[in-house]
């Protein structure tokens, strides 16, 4: 079943709301003026610290604001979510906070420590489904769930509601700062987190999308002037690796987007280790893709206040090995 409180793209206005919506429910996360990375590009470069949100990114930003707005004659039908990573935590806190029942499918491929994560923030009121082996199986098994049950689906970024929800972080950076940024940077998936920002910053700042090289889906979509669906994509950026952007998160990016940039694997796990030694961050590898893309604007970021959003900081240490060898491929 779908449900949407918002028919329409989100103004500025009902944005605000939702941020009002979620005081108490989530961290207002620091933004943290980054002395080394400063020092590297000579501009003046601070970090949006959404690793440090109460379940390690954003995400439950949007997933609350969705599912608090249920009609409470739906409520009792439950939600359902298909997801591998932050969305399914997401999920489950917002159903653990308000009472409701989350329905969750992720594919039996997903690691132990990211299915106790979802069990541990939905606590009774979340039950895992381990169905398939990719996304796209979970993903159908969900919808299926959904016919059935007529639960209520919750989508990952292709929602008005989850859009709204997701723009609170960047209304959070421009309260924080005296004046907007020069430049915004981004990690695009699905394209929810940029189509937020793009609902709020003003026509000063230049927002940029930084996706990886493996699954370039918005660069391909705005490129051909429509979402593209990629027939393949590396998964390695699990947070951020999507064959097909939303329609909805598309348009509005389309529109909002300054710029789209892509980084390599390798890069990227460069980025992560550099996050690492300079300043004790643990951060996924969709995390670093904001910081990743500065080295392609060294230039133009000379002198210019930017902001990094580090989305998700949802990353098992012990894989540090495999990104250093990554890293120095």
């Amino acid at each position: 079943m779908e449900f949407n409180k918002l028919q329409h793209v989100p103004s500025v206005t009902e944005i605000k709301q939702v941020a009002e919506q979620l005081k108490g429910v989530i961290s207002e996360t620091p933004l943290e003026f980054s002395t080394s990375l400063s020092a590297r590009y000579g501009a003046k470069i601070y970090l949006k610290r959404e690793d440090l949100q109460v379940v390690r990114s954003y995400k439950i930003r949007g997933a609350y604001h969705k599912i608090s707005n249920i009609p409470s004659e739906l409520k009792s039908k439950g939600v359902v979510a298909a997801s591998a990573g932050n969305h399914a935590q997401g999920v489950a806190l917002a159903c653990a906070l308000l009472g409701i029942q989350a329905h969750i499918f992720m594919p039996k491929s997903t690691p132990l420590q990211k299915v106790e994560a979802v069990r541990f923030f939905g606590k009774e009121k979340v039950r895992i489904y381990l169905v398939g082996e990719t996304y796209d199986e979970a993903f159908a098994a969900s919808r299926k769930f959904c016919e059935t049950n007529g639960a209520i689906y919750i989508p990952p970024f292709d929602d008005f509601d989850i859009i709204a929800g997701q723009a609170t972080v960047t209304l959070e950076i421009l309260d924080a700062m005296s004046a907007a940024p020069d430049f915004l940077f981004v990690a695009i998936g699905g394209g929810g987190l940029a189509a937020g920002a793009s609902l709020v910053l003003p026509p000063s700042t230049f927002l940029i999308g930084v996706e990886p090289a493996g699954a370039p889906s918005m660069q391909r979509s705005l490129t051909a002037s429509e979402v593209v669906v990629l027939e393949e994509i590396d998964r390695f950026v699990d947070g951020a690796s999507v064959k097909q952007v939303g329609l909805k998160t598309f348009a509005i990016c389309q529109k909002g987007l300054s710029r789209m940039l892509t980084v390599s694997k390798k890069d990227l796990c460069q980025t992560m280790l550099d996050l690492y030694a300079l300043g004790s961050m643990i951060v996924e590898p969709a995390g670093a893709l904001s910081v990743a893309g500065l080295e392609e604007m060294a230039e133009e970021i000379k002198g210019k206040t930017v902001v990094c959003v580090i989305s998700g900081g949802n990353f098992d240490p012990k894989r540090f090995p495999e990104i250093k060898s990554l890293a120095s491929a």
